[in-house]
Formats: structure tokens, C-alpha cells, sequence
């Protein structure tokens, strides 16, 4: 069984302490992992605008957002003006891939992707993933290989995208298992690996749920359900505050026989000519406010589905 580790870098605080750290604990665990990245300006501040979503305010009340952000961070973008994470984070980037870990894109601008890719049309989809592609080249020296989007936030264009920049796999949904996606009878030629387990965000602060014993469920889940998993968390809170919840699920995780890897391994071990085709479509999942991209029914050619 395989678990790849998928790790969301949203802010400039994320990426100069959290990343540092993640990598450290990984190592001392003998675990792999996919760091993506946001590689464009930090605009945190402005998501105060979702406020009267519902469910917003509640899932900020259960996480803590201050402690886990700061307050430096959450006015990126109003009171303060929003640092460059590419520019000022390129040497931990670097240092990231150095260690021996797989990189990739979050986002460019994560706040105006997650607010405004729904409705936004394929010229500013381009636009926003084109500034991310060229500042993870001019970082690396190589293109990306994978990308997942902002809070599995996507439309049409966004996943042509995915295809016309050659990407080897993207993580933009939630999900079940490995899929090449399908929007309204067209496939997109690059398979999905969507987040299959709750993130700890998620979690927290319902069901009596702590840092101290979220992992329990976790756990509790990758043990009844025992397959490949991929697991969503975020430089920001793992990489800093729930540090040790996430050393009890790494232990816990190695202990059920799971390999620990990142999606490229993941990705290494799929025979992508009999990927099933999944529509992608937007749902609700339980502890996120909003809406965002799940995994679908499967797409059954009509004459496959006669036979």
C-alpha cells in the first residue's frame, strides 16, 4: 500500500518556516513528499472577503487561523503589501529539491485563484497559470512536472491547461482513487490524483477532535479502508504548530505498511492507457465552507457500456 504525501505551500510564513521543517521531520522519518508551491505574491489578507460564506467563520473559529498564520500574514494584501513567495522563498524552494524531494505548483496568486478561478474565463486562467509555470522555470531550471490546484479549486481551461503544459499529473480534487478526468464528454490527458483522506483543518474542533488525538482518526480510516491514499496537508500548520500530530501519523501510518512517497512515485505506478475516466464535478466535502472539485461518476463510453 502506498500513501503519497501531498503538501500545499500557501504563504510566504509557510514556505520560509514551515517547508524547513516539514523537510527535517520527513527525513527523521524516512518519509517522501510532493511540496507545492505558491509562486507568486503573498495576498492572504484578502480572503477575509469569503466572511459571509457559509460555514467560513466556523471552520476559522475551529482552526485557529491567527495562531496558525499570524497576524504579519493575514495582512499580506490589505494592510501590507503582499511579498513576492517566489522571490523571497527561492532559495528554500531549491533547498527542497535539493533534499531530495519532488516539487511542483500550487498556484501563482493563491487567494485570486481560489476566489475567482470559478467564474473566471480561459484568458485569466492562462494568464494565472502561465506566471506560475515561467517563475517555477526560472526557479528550477526545469518545468514543472505536476501541479494542484488552490483549494481544489479548477474550471474547463484550468484543466486543458494541465495537458497543454505537459504536466505528468495533477492533484485538483477530492476523491476515491487515480483517474484521467472528464469535464462535459471532453478528456483531459492528465491523470488526477485526488486527495482521498480529511485534511486535519478539516477535522479539528469537531467530534471532539484535537491536535493531540486527530490522528486516532486518521488512522482509524487508512486501516478500514487499507489502499493507495494520497494525503493533503499544508506547510503552514503542519510544518509548524501540528508538527507532532503529524509525527504520530507518520509512525502510524509506516506501522499499517504504508510506503510513504510522493505523487510522482504514485504516479510511476499507474498503467495510464486503463486509468478510468472520471467526470470532475463541484460537490461539498464535510469541514470545508464552499464548494470545490470532486471526483465523479465514472465516464462509460457508450458502447462500452453495452457490452
Amino acid at each position: 500500500m502506498r500513501l503519497a504525501l501531498k503538501i500545499d505551500v500557501d504563504t510566504l510564513r509557510g514556505t520560509l518556516q514551515g517547508v524547513p521543517r516539514l523537510i527535517e521531520l520527513l527525513q527523521q522519518h524516512e518519509a517522501n513528499a510532493s511540496f507545492l508551491f505558491s509562486m507568486g505574491p503573498d495576498h492572504t489578507g484578502r480572503a477575509i472577503r469569503r466572511a459571509l460564506r457559509p460555514g467560513f467563520m466556523k471552520k476559522v473559529q475551529r482552526t485557529s487561523v491567527v495562531e496558525h498564520y499570524g497576524i504579519k500574514t493575514l495582512m499580506y494584501g490589505t494592510l501590507l503589501p503582499g511579498p513576492n513567495i517566489g522571490c523571497r522563498g527561492a532559495d528554500v524552494m531549491r533547498a527542497t529539491r535539493d533534499a531530495g524531494f519532488e516539487t511542483a505548483i500550487h498556484c501563482w496568486d493563491h487567494v485570486k485563484w481560489q476566489d475567482g478561478v470559478t467564474k473566471a474565463d480561459a484568458a485569466w486562467t492562462e494568464n494565472e497559470m502561465r506566471h506560475a509555470h515561467a517563475r517555477y522555470l526560472e526557479t528550477f531550471g526545469v518545468a514543472a512536472q505536476g501541479a494542484g490546484a488552490a483549494g481544489w479549486q479548477m474550471n474547463p481551461h484550468a484543466l486543458r491547461m494541465t495537458q497543454r503544459l505537459g504536466y505528468r499529473w495533477a492533484s485538483d480534487c477530492r476523491g476515491s482513487h487515480p483517474f484521467m478526468p472528464v469535464w462535459n464528454a471532453e478528456v483531459v490527458l492528465c491523470p488526477q490524483l485526488p486527495t482521498t483522506l480529511p485534511t486535519l483543518d478539516e477535522l479539528i474542533g469537531t467530534e471532539d477532535l484535537t491536535h493531540d488525538n486527530v490522528h486516532q482518526r486518521l488512522l482509524r480510516a487508512t486501516a478500514t479502508e487499507p489502499k493507495d491514499h494520497v494525503f493533503t496537508l499544508h506547510a503552514e500548520l503542519e510544518g509548524l504548530k501540528l508538527g507532532d500530530t503529524l509525527a504520530r501519523l507518520l509512525n502510524g501510518w509506516r506501522e499499517q505498511g504504508y510506503q510513504l512517497i510522493s505523487l510522482g512515485q504514485m504516479c510511476d505506478t499507474l498503467d495510464l492507457a486503463k486509468l478510468p475516466r472520471h467526470e470532475m464535478i463541484r460537490g461539498e466535502v464535510s469541514g470545508r465552507s464552499g464548494t470545490l472539485m470532486v471526483q465523479g461518476e465514472e465516464f462509460l463510453l457508450p458502447w462500452k457500456e453495452a457490452a
